[in-house]
């Protein structure tokens, strides 16, 4: 059986910009099986020339058992992190709480749209292995690593470094990372790793060829700490020398880098997440992603859930212009056409086709035939095709209220006919 989805369809060009051109959409097995640009026929099953379609999005930088602690405001990152998101971490060593929140997640994430994701669960294995599981039954594309830390506290997120690394080679073999939903390989960051976890953490990803998750100079304390602690090594060397750096590293935030740093980064194809939301949350600073980018690194983008205070993937686009915008205005430069801030059809491009292209997701972010039917259908209540720029209407007007249903791998998981039954094949 075949279901049409017509509508203005959202497109990615090979400079990084997406646009818009109306169409209907055909998808059958799970997958967009046509794409036939021009007038929108009445007879789609979904969508109408008001509505706009666009591929999932996708967050390369979230925390799936920090949900239920955003918000928690007024700390740095350190405390924080000691006195709000270990306790709500050391929940999912229940498994049936673990379970339970996993579901509650899951549904908020198809709610902003979002079908792709990279994301921590926490140090339980059984945990790890239930947010796999479930992710992947619904259709998600995406990995899910068991945080790996064997020093500092608390003690009931600690396990032995030999533990670790066996439940996440376990992880690995039974979610390999060629999977539509796959084990990562995620040491927290240095602080909570000792050297010899780090280093058998980057034997076991070149071994699987997994992506590796960790954060990296989200704060000058934690900067700080880190030279202390590794005797003067600049950070990036401290992971370099572990095995943790290459083109299947995501690492997380990336905001204090001195140039020698960013080189390393640019010459090992390292992936920087900006997280601009839980960067402003938590005051951690404005990372420059125009300087990232002039030195050849590649920058994703993500939500940083729980210090990262928007789930939804458009608001997060959203805040990496206006993030743009003031790293420009403490510079000095006007915000005019020379001002390398991105634009919103620049942004949209970034959470899906451009997310999508720096995990080599060829399968996901984009619209077009052999893609997994991964889509949102949008229905704004203002007259957005009329204003000057509509993709810049949407992003800065944007409102979780106009999703009106999302589909994983053609199927309708979100949505009011989804509450009905209403389901492709």
């Amino acid at each position: 059986m075949t279901i049409s989805l017509g509508g203005q369809i959202l497109q990615s060009d090979s400079g990084g910009r997406a646009s818009l051109r109306s169409g209907v959409i055909e998808v059958a097995d799970g997958q967009i099986v046509g794409v036939q640009f021009g007038k929108v026929s009445a007879q789609v099953d979904f969508g109408d020339p008001e509505t706009l379609i666009s591929p999932g999005f996708i967050d390369t930088h979230l925390h799936l058992p920090q949900f239920d602690s955003i918000g928690a405001a007024g700390m740095q990152l350190l405390p924080w992190l000691g006195e709000v998101i270990f306790p709500a971490e050391q929940h999912w060593n229940d498994l049936d709480w673990a379970k339970s929140m996993i579901q509650r997640v899951a549904a908020q994430c198809l709610s902003v749209g979002t079908t792709g994701i990279c994301a921590y669960g926490t140090s339980s294995h059984d945990a790890t292995i239930a947010a796999l599981t479930a992710f992947r039954e619904l259709g998600f594309r995406g990995v899910i690593g068991q945080v790996m830390m064997d020093s500092g506290e608390p003690p009931s997120l600690s396990r032995p470094a030999a533990q670790l690394i066996e439940e996440v080679n376990q992880s690995l073999e039974q979610f390999p990372p060629a999977g539509r939903m796959a084990a990562a390989v995620t040491p927290r960051f240095a602080l909570s790793c000792s050297e010899a976890l780090m280093r058998q953490a980057g034997e076991l990803a070149a071994q699987h060829d997994a992506m590796v998750q960790t954060h990296l100079a989200e704060t000058v304390a934690e900067c700080a700490e880190v030279a202390r602690r590794f005797e003067g090594q600049p950070y990036v060397e401290v992971y370099r020398q572990a095995g943790l750096l290459g083109p299947r590293s995501l690492l997380g935030h990336g905001i204090h880098l001195d140039p020698p740093s960013q080189r390393v980064l640019a010459e090992t194809d390292s992936i920087i997440v900006h997280c601009p939301t839980a960067n402003s949350f938590l005051g951690s600073g404005m990372m420059n992603r125009h300087s990232h980018l002039e030195s050849g690194i590649r920058v994703s983008l993500g939500s940083d859930i729980g210090a990262g205070f928007e789930r939804s993937m458009v608001r997060v686009g959203r805040s990496m212009i206006e993030t743009a915008m003031r790293v420009a205005l403490d510079n000095d430069h006007a915000i005019d056409d020379t001002t390398h801030v991105p634009t919103a059809a620049e942004a949209w491009h970034q959470i899906t086709a451009g997310n999508a292209d720096l995990l080599d997701w060829e399968d996901a972010g984009r619209i077009q035939v052999g893609a997994s039917a991964d889509l949102v259908l949008i229905r704004p209540d203002l007259p957005w095709q009329e204003t000057r720029s509509p993709l810049s209407t949407l992003m800065f007007a944007w409102d979780d209220r106009w999703i009106k249903a999302t589909f994983l791998q053609g199927r309708m998981s979100y949505g009011a006919d989804a509450e009905s039954g209403r389901q492709s094949p």
